[in-house]
């Protein structure tokens, strides 16, 4: 993720760099589109209004009064009257909805005081409610998802029975995930042209198998490398606490749909905070696990999986949002319950370890490192605040905080340079964006990255092989000096910011000082919301620091919601998890 309002021959040059080493076409042969790009894009936004059912629609009049008429208008649809001023949704569907976590559902369900179609209806309503009004959806497939649910309760009713830990849970996907007959385009024009995919991405068999329905799958940025979730095809993701503010990228249209309850848990993808970035914005809990611990193969019909393992790069991984670190669980113990080995050749053949199960007692104290606060990445004011009176409860709760000294082996701008040379370098691929001849939308054009300082950790102009011993040689020493940190200081798990500022105007997000340092070194990294950005206690804003931080406007972010980030080392996911809810439970007593 990068994005800056200002840009300049260079950092357009590395821009053109990651768009073409982002994916890489499944039929090199047929690269340049047929039609032009607008073309492509009227005729996809043709055939989308086609799968929405027509008495789904919402009246000129109901969008007039509810959907924003500009992107800098302060508007909030999850909140208010607007569900039971819209007809085709009933309020049992919205009690469902707004009422159930993904946790509390599976259990009704399990009982049979819910069907799976009823949940079903009501998530699929909801989520095309929110589809007109926020742009958060790229595919539908709500019939595909209804027939199932019906499959689901003919079984539960002939059986008594559910199928699997997940029976009858409605799940959102990111666009990035194939799955059978489903167009996936990742933001790039040229791939509306791509055949469909022929089969579900691991990880979406395996949501099956598990009991699962999915039913949508969400927006996404252009080239899926910035942290607004606008392209050309789908519009931009708003964010429906205030939609004058970005839901984040480049899990946007998740964060969007969860955070509007038009899915009760959802799965993004993080490569440099893709999902703790939507998370913190739109005010819900957000993990990146250890990579390949949840399956990530049959990413995009273009798979760009092999682009990643051609050569050593910072991998992407899945990751869950939610409205609570419980539902977090729920997803992690599922899907690696189901041994996800067997659906992907790269996940790791590791089970979920259940020690920390009986270590759930109040009477446990954390020891806690708090990363300071960088002075190139200086906090918001609401973002100290609330990091400083996180700290505050914890100690007041007797948990020891550590506060760690700044340490140029730890920088966390550092980390940052390091990891944006990692996903820069290497060969180049296919230009999507040449190949329909789209432009790019403002945050990729203005994008902006820590290269561009300068200050680099590998010569660029280097031999490939000189590049990737260098790169990795980096990355050890940062990974190893964090290991150090943890060890000498006894540590159970290091309390940071999500990011610097909260979710700010759209197409100004700058660099994601708090949360690439931890895919570089691949330590899972757990969202937590807590306070809210306050005009009355925060009122003194300030412009843009630089290009890489975006400036302070009290009045347009107030009310936006808070975080702080939990981070263990390298396959302490449940640590991570298990001291997430300790913490938790401390920040919302």
């Amino acid at each position: 993720m990068h994005c800056s309002n200002h840009s300049g021959p260079y950092e357009a040059s590395l821009l053109a760099t990651i768009v073409i080493a982002t994916a890489t076409i499944t039929q090199p042969g047929a690269w340049k589109t047929k039609l032009s790009w607008e073309e492509l894009v009227a005729q996809k936004k043709a055939s989308l209004e086609e799968t929405l059912p027509s008495d789904w629609r919402l009246s000129k009049n109901l969008l007039q009064r509810y959907r924003p008429s500009s992107l800098d208008s302060r508007y909030t649809p999850a909140q208010g009257e607007l569900l039971h001023d819209i007809p085709f949704i009933s309020d049992n569907e919205i009690d469902i909805t707004e009422n159930n976590t993904a946790t509390q559902l599976i259990g009704k369900l399990a009982k049979g005081e819910f069907t799976a179609v009823e949940v079903t209806t009501g998530f699929c309503k909801r989520a095309a409610i929110a589809g007109q009004l926020l742009d958060c959806l790229t595919e539908t497939f709500y019939s595909r998802a209804l027939e199932r649910a019906k499959v689901l309760d003919d079984h539960f009713k002939r059986t008594g029975r559910p199928i699997g830990p997940l029976h009858g849970l409605p799940i959102s996907i990111k666009d990035s995930f194939d799955v059978e007959g489903i167009t996936t385009t990742c933001g790039f024009v040229a791939l509306l042209e791509v055949e469909k995919p022929k089969k579900n991405a691991p990880l979406v068999d395996l949501l099956l198998d598990l009991g699962a329905v999915l039913y949508v799958k969400t927006n996404v940025p252009q080239t899926m490398m910035t942290a607004d979730s606008e392209n050309h095809i789908f519009g931009r993701a708003l964010n429906p606490l205030n939609t004058a503010l970005t839901a984040g990228g480049s899990s946007g249209g998740e964060s969007s749909l969860i955070a509007f309850k038009g899915a009760p848990l959802g799965v993004g993808t993080d490569i440099a905070g893709s999902v703790r970035v939507p998370a913190l914005c739109c005010g819900l809990y957000g993990f990146r696990p250890t990579a390949d611990r949840i399956p990530l193969f049959g990413q995009e019909s273009v798979r760009t999986e092999y682009v990643y393992r051609g050569i050593p790069k910072i991998l992407a991984c899945a990751g869950p949002l939610a409205h609570t670190l419980e539902d977090l669980e729920l997803f992690m113990t599922t899907v690696i319950g189901q041994q996800p080995w067997n659906y992907d050749s790269l996940s790791f053949a590791v089970p979920w370890q259940t020690r920390f199960e009986q270590k759930n007692s109040t009477d446990v104290k954390l020891r806690i490192g708090v990363l300071p606060e960088h002075p190139g990445a200086p906090l918001h004011p609401p973002v100290r605040r609330a990091s400083q009176e996180a700290i505050s409860l914890l100690e007041k709760a007797s948990h020891e905080v550590i506060h760690l000294p700044q340490d140029p082996a730890t920088d966390i701008t550092l980390g940052n340079r390091i990891a944006y040379q990692y996903y820069f370098y290497g060969p180049k691929k296919a230009d999507i964006l040449g190949a329909s001849g789209e432009p790019m939308v403002k945050s990729v054009a203005g994008g902006i990255n820590p290269l561009s300082t300068g200050d680099l950790t590998v010569d660029p102009q280097a031999d490939l092989t000189a590049q990737i011993e260098g790169l990795w040689s980096a990355r050890a020493k940062y990974t190893d000096a964090w290991r150090k940190v943890w060890v000498e200081n006894q540590l159970d798990v290091v309390l940071c910011p999500g990011a610097h500022c909260t979710a700010v105007a759209h197409d100004t997000w700058g660099w994601p000082f708090y949360t690439a340092p931890w895919n570089l070194t691949d330590f899972p990294s757990l969202v937590i919301p807590f306070g809210k950005v306050s005009k009355e206690l925060d009122p003194e804003g300030f412009p843009a620091k630089s290009h890489s931080q975006p400036g302070y406007d009290p009045e347009l972010t107030d009310g936006a919601p808070c975080g702080v980030q939990v981070v263990t080392p390298k396959f302490q996911d449940e640590t991570c998890l298990w001291a997430g809810k300790i913490i938790d439970r401390v920040l919302h007593v």
